[in-house]
């Protein structure tokens, strides 16, 4: 199935999954996909290693089982900065050949340990090409509080609209902590006249370490009440995890009320706060 006709008759929820670290095996993944499928998951979406093809392997293995073993509706990452056209073409072919329908087409980060391609220079390239080399479902990434090496919101959105001209079927957000942000972002992209459905990203962040990194990678804004969370129960693992899970709940609860077209989780591979924040808010989507 692909995943942008799940919006033409529900809001969709799902969830982000990452394979395993390299020194362990791909299989300790499976645990959690038994889990978030408990949860009924519109679809589970697989993240995308740094640097080469070679990355694909784990990533077309997990999202082929989600779908093929779990009965799942499946999204595999596709970074194009370290591919080239042959290696896209390869990767597509296997996706094909797991029945993998859905791609979320990235331009990726940009990584000191990797001399990129010169094939791919954005996301849209990416789009495009996948577009003229199989029948998929694409998926494009934006960004609320616009993407970090973007200079003005405005030409974000512009970056944006070229992303869905391509053939970007449906987006999906990256992570933020300011629902404002993502209702202006919501308006900006209506006026520019992107009508597919947006998906908001929402990550729940427990720890401090967690949140430091977010900021540095992703250049988040972190609202006071946030602020207030953090400093209080910083050095109380349990209430910060559970203030964290609090804070989530009610970003969703804010977000659904306003019709956001749906919430994609992201799990961070841990199915007990995946499955907290699913009992909480899981009558909204049948409403």
């Amino acid at each position: 199935m692909k995943t942008s006709d799940l919006f033409k008759t529900k809001r969709v929820l799902s969830f982000e999954i990452f394979p395993p670290k390299r020194t362990d095996s791909v299989n300790t993944i499976y645990d959690t996909v038994n889990e978030l499928k408990g949860l009924n998951p519109d679809f589970i979406s697989v993240t995308f290693g740094a640097g080469g093809s070679e990355n694909s392997t784990d990533t077309l293995k997990i999202a082929s089982d989600v779908k093929n073993n779990y009965g799942i509706e499946s999204v595999a990452h596709l970074p194009c900065i370290n591919l080239t056209k042959g290696e896209v073409l390869k990767v597509l072919e296997d996706f094909k050949g797991a029945s993998i329908e859905n791609i979320l087409a990235l331009r990726g980060d940009i990584n000191t340990d990797f001399t990129p391609k010169k094939d791919f220079k954005y996301a849209s390239d990416l789009i495009s090409f996948i577009k003229e080399n199989g029948d998929f479902n694409i998926i494009g990434a934006c960004y609320p509080e616009g993407h970090s090496e973007c200079p003005t919101i405005i030409e974000d959105i512009r970056n944006l609209k070229s992303k869905v001209d391509a053939g970007a079927n449906q987006l999906i957000t990256q992570l933020f902590f300011d629902n404002k942000y993502f209702y202006s972002f919501w308006e900006n992209a209506t006026v520019a006249g992107i009508k597919v459905p947006i998906e908001a990203g929402i990550m729940p962040v427990v720890n401090k370490k967690q949140i430091e990194r977010m900021v540095t990678l992703c250049g988040v804004n972190l609202p006071k009440k946030f602020l207030s969370i953090m400093d209080r129960y910083e050095n109380n693992p349990i209430a910060m995890r559970d203030a964290g899970i609090a804070y989530a709940i009610e970003q969703i609860v804010d977000l659904m009320s306003q019709g956001v077209d749906g919430i994609h989780l992201y799990t961070m591979n841990n199915p007990y706060i995946a499955h907290r924040i699913y009992e909480a808010i899981k009558t909204l989507f049948v409403a």
